[in-house]
């Protein structure tokens, strides 16, 4: 789970520091640096899998093609930044495997990842990236100053579940970064012992050292990448939705790809773990659709094909490509939910595409039921998952809970005494979680968020039980539609 990104230097990412929770919402206009955001993830999530050009390559420039390289840097002008750095503090999963398959138990699980790469252009050599600072270590020694870490909502319950009490001792570092005289070393520690660590120089790293930790050195470093490799931009094609599964798929315990690949045999292999899977998934389709019946994946033994089926409650059953693309888009998100393999961080550029605006609620609730809920403590019916969505639709930002909600907007800046340039700011609502001490982030003015708040009548909850206040909820906000909120009445 990500719960704090400093970026500088990435795209129009200058000098950014987002607090995440369970669920996160970003609104801005088109173009303001909403989608960086998201670049910025899955380039640290790249860089715990691939070597750095190629981790680089797979992320796209501002035309959507990942071409040179050059352009995740921040550039003014014909001016490219020199260095680009991350921050990243992160929860980690206490137990899993390496790439060998050898177990890994982590020593502690509240860690902060930093990294500064260095973009290396000369008219003689190629372009490339170089590591000039790689480090991993403890967020807090002390477990009594983890709370004040971790500021959303949330419980001790919850808090105690996902960070272990374990005492640690005065080194704290799985990987440092020291100065030498023959070049920066990055230094990789046998999981915080105080012996001699595994030196590397890292004008010669073709990829980070946390790529390629093993359990049998660094444990809680292979549980650190496994984590960011985890963090994935969900981008549901109807066309990967609709696709049969072939029936050897099943050995690799399938999962639904970025793309919305593998949801027929994904919806078997839960099935075949829990036979009332289909009724919950129908039960919730039925609630988020209203004309649905039953859910089933048909087994073709001759042609060895896994086909998704709907059945309505008039009775007739339709296979995935007949399905609309919206419904395809909540069944893969229904299965999610209810898949306990499905754990780590996904991001969802603009939910609301291809829903019906009275579908808008309930495609919100459901992205934030995904996300696991911080006042319980992570068990398998509770997995440790987070969701970030971005957007621009005022039908979004009214419905989203107000302590989940940030703003990104342009701001201009200056450099040297003429050169312009615009980068993102991100900002929260006044009186939630980000805004109050010690974060204080900077707070959207009200004129700013009226784009988003055109609304005729003053909006009602559509949930009555719900517990959380929208942004529409809100006294200010009342206030700022209709002017009359809250007067008393005259005769």
């Amino acid at each position: 789970m990500l719960t704090r990104l400093k970026v500088n230097g990435f795209k129009n990412l200058v000098d950014v520091d987002v607090r995440f929770s369970p669920f996160t919402c970003v609104a801005g206009a088109n173009g303001v640096g909403k989608s960086n955001l998201f670049d910025a993830i899955r380039f640290l999530s790249a860089l715990a899998d691939r070597p750095l050009i190629e981790a680089a390559q797979v992320i796209r420039d501002e035309g959507g093609r990942g071409s040179d390289i050059r352009n995740l840097f921040h550039r003014v002008g014909d001016d490219y930044a020199p260095d680009m750095t991350f921050e990243a503090e992160m929860i980690i999963p206490k137990e899993g495997v390496d790439d060998l398959g050898q177990p890994a138990k982590a020593k502690g699980t509240f860690l902060c990842y930093k990294l500064r790469l260095r973009l290396l252009s000369t008219p003689e050599t190629p372009i490339s990236i170089q590591i000039v600072h790689e480090e991993l270590q403890y967020v807090t020694v002390r477990t009594s100053e983890i709370p004040h870490h971790l500021h959303f909502p949330h419980s001790d319950e919850w808090r105690k579940s996902v960070i272990g009490q374990e005492k640690h001792g005065n080194n704290v570092e799985f990987l440092s970064t020291k100065p030498e005289a023959n070049g920066t070393i990055i230094r990789q520690h046998y999981d915080g012992s105080p012996g001699k660590p595994y030196p590397r120089l890292a004008s010669k790293l073709p990829r980070t050292v946390l790529s390629v930790a093993t359990a049998a050195e660094s444990p809680t470093v292979v549980l650190a990448r496994r984590e960011m490799q985890s963090w994935r931009l969900l981008q549901l094609e109807p066309a990967a939705l609709r696709q049969s599964d072939e029936l050897m798929v099943l050995e690799t315990a399938p999962q639904i790809g970025t793309d919305g690949a593998h949801l027929a045999a994904t919806l078997y292999r839960l099935a075949r773990q829990d036979e009332n899977t289909y009724s919950q998934i129908a039960n919730q389709l039925a609630d988020l659709l209203g004309d649905v019946r039953a859910i089933n994946v048909d087994l073709d033994d001759k042609r060895e094909l896994l086909t998704l089926l709907m059945t309505d409650k008039a009775g007739t059953t339709l296979p995935a490509r007949s399905l609309s693309d919206g419904t395809l888009r909540f069944l893969a998100l229904a299965a999610i939910k209810y898949d306990t393999q499905a754990n780590g961080l996904i991001c969802l550029e603009e939910p609301e595409n291809g829903i019906h605006p009275q579908r808008i609620p309930a495609m919100l609730q459901l992205l934030q039921d995904i996300a696991v809920d911080a006042e319980l403590p992570v068990e398998p019916g509770n997995p440790l998952r987070q969701v970030i969505v971005n957007t621009h639709s005022p039908s979004v930002v009214q419905e989203i809970p107000e302590e989940s909600l940030l703003f990104v907007r342009r701001a201009e800046k200056v450099a040297g005494r003429s050169q312009r340039y615009q980068v993102a700011r991100f900002a929260c609502l006044s009186e939630t979680w980000r805004a109050t001490p010690p974060i204080n982030m900077e707070t959207i003015q009200l004129g700013d968020l009226l784009a988003y708040l055109a609304s005729p009548s003053r909006a009602k909850k559509q949930d009555a039980k719900s517990s959380k206040q929208r942004v529409n909820d809100r006294r200010d906000v009342q206030e700022l539609l209709h002017p009359s909120f809250g007067e008393p009445m005259t005769k």
